[in-house]
């Protein structure tokens, strides 16, 4: 009889331990989850915009070849890593999509930092049918807008894996006289 109740308390004592150990787990993962793998916002540098080539023919037809030479650093701030498929960047030009680059799948490491570059050929047809492009070009600047929507995975110690979309929207000033280029980006992940 006395070895039943020994067992008993045994019992209770190793399920109590077993009880606290679980909460203090669980108050751990929530505040880890809460603050340092908190999700952050990529941020996405513009190392260089250049124009690369810009030439207009006027005769037989009029036509206009501009292509970017595009530099951007992605930085991942987040303590997963970041693996997107393969997708399309769209260059526009007052709502009008003048160009597309593609975007080859990659991985972001996590705390890392990843240098993206390519080339955009803009489609100068439809720049040269928007009656607002001679007055931009007279007046020096002539403004585009990118966007670029990534669809991937996000990777936290290598076994949790969770669905993330990035999207990065550009300014993009060209300016004509200097034949330069300049951006401001901004991004966000949607999880």
């Amino acid at each position: 009889m006395g070895r039943i109740k020994f067992s008993r308390r045994g019992l209770k004592i190793c399920c109590g331990v077993t009880a606290i150990l679980f909460i203090i787990i669980l108050v751990v993962v929530i505040v880890l989850s809460l603050t340092i793998f908190k999700p952050k916002q990529p941020k996405i540098t513009t190392q260089s915009v250049t124009l690369e080539h810009a030439k207009l023919v006027i005769f037989p037809v009029v036509k206009l070849n501009v292509t970017l030479g595009i530099a951007l650093t992605i930085d991942n701030r987040n303590y997963g890593g970041f693996k997107y498929e393969d997708s399309t960047s769209y260059v526009s030009y007052r709502g009008t999509v003048v160009a597309e680059a593609p975007i080859e799948h990659d991985r972001i490491p996590a705390r890392g930092k990843l240098n993206v570059s390519t080339s955009v050929e803009i489609v100068g047809d439809k720049l040269i049918l928007d009656p607002q492009f001679k007055q931009d070009c007279d007046s020096g600047i002539v403004n585009f807008t990118s966007s670029t929507i990534l669809h991937g995975k996000v990777i936290l110690l290598n076994f949790w894996k969770k669905k993330a979309t990035t999207y990065s929207a550009c300014n993009i000033s060209i300016y004509v006289i200097d034949q330069a280029a300049d951006s401001v980006c901004h991004s966000r992940v949607k999880f």
